[in-house]
């Protein structure tokens, strides 16, 4: 040890002696003098100058790097978006609440998707055709990286699907496949599915988000992977972090298959309160967000409806007022019809939702392939509605009475019980409204049909199906026909709908019943609100659709 220091210490003194001999006599050696003669000065400054601006050059670059990425960072455009409540899991197979599935959504494709008129449309796959009404060959993209620069292959496909029926897996979407019989790879990028029969959802079924193969394959619990917060896929963004109650970032991919988006990095801001929300739009800390007819109608300003475009558009839901068609009051026709006659549903909407709604007249979206457009709205004739009445026996003195039933939490639904109380009054009908609270609604009055009217709505797909609703066979306890509706024409039809896998087919059976429905009246069909968005006017070429807003959102640009 004394020997290895010793040895050290003598290196550390030659080194020493070596710095002080330079210093001490560079200036006295002639040949370092040369350096500062005129004539040593012209050979050797090229030298000097040479060695300097390399230097000065590498270092001038090395700030210039590190401050554009300061300034591209501080300068990329963002999309400022708000969420109320915090993502799950982030795996579309698993996100059953509405945050995970937005966020999901950016992140995941399906083989298919909706286009901006609401008719299925290429994603992942390249192309699709039923060899029989059975069977359906998907070609896939050859182009389709995942996040991680991993290609996309039909082993992805087989992986999901295996995924999405395995017991072990608990999601909400298994019975979407329940007509699938088989699902194979024939090659890399082509898929077969052999379904039982030939189903008129056949497409719609692939629209959920693919999973990486590469990624899970030897995943043991997929509900508890780490996979479901820090989700690799094939989308638009790539998530960059996620933490529970925080706000979420998500980045621009590079290699999308469609081309990298226009906007760089949307920011989730995570806003329970919906007060705040509005709060933060009014501030132009938001880009776009959703908003009530009450705040577009009193309290917006000038300075708000100069900074926004207000955007209104049908959603995907209507209310209704059901009959218990097993109850004797409503198994005649004709005193549907008076109570139908008797309401003015344009009221209903310019009352509750200030106009910002339309009128509802049938089981189906107006503007999608379901909606018949020969049904025409039933306007209020109070005096029609007496006369029917009147043939019913109902008068003055024996007026027609009935309860409707409705849920707490709830002011529109409760508001528009009032309001019908007051127009039903009119033709001399007393109906009685009772409010309850929702589970206790649900489970001692909706599910075992303890009812003789209930105020309700529906929120219905891009993708109608009439058999939950109006299929005889959902009558029974448990089913979503929750006022025992039978027809068998109707049953008939959408037998025959299902089996459909031609859009145009299907458009025609749907439009039929929707005729036969809406005669019928099993329902008082109310009204169908809009949803109201705003977006920021420094967002160009956004384009409003049956589908909303969001189809083209790649394309968007940010100017300022």
């Amino acid at each position: 040890m004394l020997d290895l220091l010793k040895e050290k210490n003598t290196e550390r003194k030659k080194q020493e002696n070596l710095l002080n001999f330079q210093k001490d006599n560079f200036w006295n050696t002639k040949e370092n003098l040369f350096f500062f003669t005129k004539k040593g000065a012209t050979k050797v400054a090229p030298f000097f100058y040479a060695f300097f601006y390399k230097k000065t050059i590498q270092y001038f670059m090395k700030f210039l790097t590190f401050y554009l990425l300061i300034l591209t960072y501080l300068s990329a455009s963002t999309l400022n978006l708000s969420m109320s409540s915090s993502p799950s899991r982030l795996n579309p197979i698993l996100a059953n609440d509405s945050a995970s599935s937005e966020i999901s959504d950016w992140l995941f494709n399906g083989l298919f998707k909706y286009d901006k008129d609401g008719n299925p449309s290429v994603d992942l796959a390249k192309s699709y055709n039923f060899e029989t009404p059975t069977k359906l060959i998907i070609k896939l993209k050859e182009d389709v990286l995942w996040h991680d620069k991993e290609k996309f292959t039909s082993k992805d496909v087989i992986f999901t699907y295996e995924k999405i029926i395995d017991p072990k897996v608990f999601n909400s979407i298994k019975s979407n496949f329940m007509q699938v019989e088989s699902v194979k790879a024939l090659d890399d990028y082509t898929i077969e599915v052999i379904y039982k029969q030939a189903y008129f959802k056949a497409l719609e079924t692939w629209m959920v988000g693919i999973l990486p193969y590469h990624i899970l394959k030897d995943e043991k619990d997929l509900m508890i992977s780490s996979f479901n917060k820090n989700p690799i896929g094939t989308g638009s963004y790539k998530l960059k972090e996620f933490k529970t109650g925080q706000d979420i970032e998500l980045i621009a991919n590079e290699n999308y298959f469609e081309g990298i988006p226009k906007i760089e990095r949307i920011l989730y801001q995570f806003l329970p309160d919906p007060n705040t929300s509005f709060l933060y739009l009014k501030q132009k800390k938001l880009d776009l967000g959703g908003l009530t007819p009450i705040q577009v109608d009193r309290q917006l300003d000038d300075n708000f409806r100069n900074d926004y475009t207000i955007i209104q558009k049908p959603s995907f839901s209507y209310s209704y007022l059901g009959f218990n068609l097993k109850n004797e009051k409503f198994k005649d026709i004709k005193i549907r019809q008076a109570l139908s006659l008797a309401i003015n549903r344009q009221e209903l909407v310019d009352i509750l939702f200030f106009g910002y709604g339309k009128v509802c007249n049938g089981p189906f979206l107006p503007n999608s392939f379901a909606f018949n457009e020969e049904v025409k709205p039933i306007n209020q004739d109070i005096e029609k509605a007496k006369k029917l009445l009147k043939e019913l026996g109902y008068d003055e003195k024996n007026p027609f009475t009935f309860e409707i039933v409705t849920n707490t939490g709830n002011d529109i639904r409760i508001n528009t019980a009032q309001i019908l109380q007051y127009q039903l009054q009119k033709a001399g009908v007393i109906m009685k409204i009772r409010v309850m609270e929702w589970q206790a609604f649900l489970n001692t009055v909706v599910h075992p049909r303890k009812f003789e009217a209930v105020l309700l709505g529906w929120s219905l797909a891009l993708m109608p199906d009439a058999y939950p609703l109006w299929h005889s066979s959902s009558s029974k306890l448990g089913g979503f026909n929750l006022v025992s509706y039978n027809n068998q024409k109707v049953d008939e039809l959408i037998e025959k709908g299902s089996h459909t896998i031609n859009r145009d087919e299907l458009g025609i059976i749907y439009k039929e019943i929707f005729k036969i429905i809406s005669n019928e009246l099993p329902y008082l069909f109310l009204y169908i609100p809009d949803g109201i968005t705003v977006v920021n006017k420094d967002i160009k070429n956004v384009e409003p659709s049956f589908v909303g807003i969001m189809h083209n959102q790649k394309d968007w640009i940010i100017e300022k």
